[in-house]
């Protein structure tokens, strides 16, 4: 048994054609690698096309990231290649997050020292 390059699903040896996705098995004379159900090859790299059909990027890793700084950026190191919407979404929160928190920050020391001289 073999996997579909692009899908990850189990096709039989041989295979031209996935009967799930449709795309084409040929290599161009290159060796076909075999990924497993989990997307991974037999010497454990990643396959690129695989798309486990989880990785949605919603908003609420987003929300949990600006939340959660910390947790946003972790999320997205750890996910950058298994889930890269997921992943992008809890960055992004992550980094908006930090960029209000600095401007605030900022804002607040102008208005303290602003306050400082009216007195």
């Amino acid at each position: 048994m073999a996997f579909c390059r692009n899908c990850g699903s189990q096709i039989n040896d041989g295979t031209m054609i996935c009967p799930k996705c449709g795309a084409s098995q040929n290599m161009g004379g290159m060796p076909q690698q075999n990924y497993n159900n989990n997307g991974y090859n037999n010497g454990g790299y990643p396959n690129p096309n695989y798309n486990n059909g989880y990785d949605s990027g919603g908003i609420g890793w987003g929300i949990l990231g600006f939340c959660i700084p910390l947790v946003g950026l972790i999320l997205f190191l750890v996910w950058k290649d298994q889930k890269p919407l997921s992943a992008k979404a809890a960055g992004m929160g992550a980094l908006i997050s930090v960029i209000i928190g600095v401007v605030f920050y900022i804002l607040a020391i102008i208005v303290g020292m602003g306050s400082y001289y009216y007195y």
